[in-house]
């Protein structure tokens, strides 16, 4: 059986750890080479780290920093923002990553993800979608969540995956950071519109929140978390050990 992933997240703003509520409201958190450390040791599965003002302020990704926290930790890291082109790729590629998340860079150019699939593999391709609901729909946002693109999201997600993304970051802004549990219908609908795998971000505050995730949704392949990492709210070893004892595939 597949284990599931555990997978904390490192908002980059200015080059530190930032974390909001519904992508708002962003505080400073901490250094993201020194909690790239920490998570490496404490038994992550792998790591993400979003530069979330790249696309936005239209700049590239802050390579330095990504470079040191690629030397620093040993699991897989998936890296994001401003990632435009497949020269982008090949840039944080070369910093160290192993993954390549494309959220904005997609929308603007969907041919990005077939150009990238094809030269490094789909498995290196990762497709990151911030989703809203929006007068009953799965909305896609751009740009860190400030722009509402008007697409539906499930089917810009098929046809994303079709095009040769290998896995999927769902990201609902409307749990994001209040700590209520993972939405779930939003992640059902994902999950039975694609086969490859799914990674829940947005809304985890507490362990059963993680354990409700796989229980209900077992195609989830992976619980993505970043404050209640953070700030110590939850703790890697015994949300691990809480999942392997309810009989949830862990690796530990």
């Amino acid at each position: 059986m597949i284990t599931k992933r555990i997978i904390p997240c490192l908002d980059v703003k200015n080059g530190r750890v930032v974390k909001g509520v519904n992508f708002l409201g962003l505080h400073d958190v901490s250094s993201p080479v020194e909690l790239a450390r920490y998570y490496s040791e404490q038994g992550a599965d792998e790591l993400v780290f979003y530069d979330i003002t790249a696309s936005a302020e239209g700049r590239a990704l802050f390579t330095d920093i990504l470079t040191e926290v690629a030397r620093t930790i040993f699991i897989p890291l998936t890296v994001g923002g401003g990632i435009n082109t497949v020269e982008d790729f090949d840039r944080v590629l070369k910093c160290g990553a192993d993954k390549v998340s494309v959220n904005s860079g997609a929308i603007r150019n969907p041919a990005l993800i077939t150009e990238a699939a094809k030269r490094y593999g789909d498995q290196c391709v990762v497709l990151s979608v911030d989703v809203k609901r929006v007068g009953g729909e799965f909305r896609v946002f751009a740009k860190g969540g400030r722009e509402d693109t008007g697409m539906e999201a499930i089917s810009w997600i098929r046809r994303c995956v079709n095009a040769g993304a290998g896995e999927v970051v769902v990201n609902s802004i409307d749990t994001d950071g209040v700590k209520k549990g993972f939405d779930l219908p939003m992640l059902q609908a994902v999950c039975d519109a694609v086969s490859v795998p799914v990674i829940a971000s947005g809304g985890a505050g507490r362990i059963a929140d993680f354990t409700t995730l796989f229980k209900m949704l077992p195609k989830v392949d992976a619980g993505l978390a970043a404050s209640i990492f953070h700030f110590h709210e939850v703790d890697l070893h015994d949300l691990k050990r809480e999942l392997a004892e309810q009989g949830i595939p862990v690796r530990r």
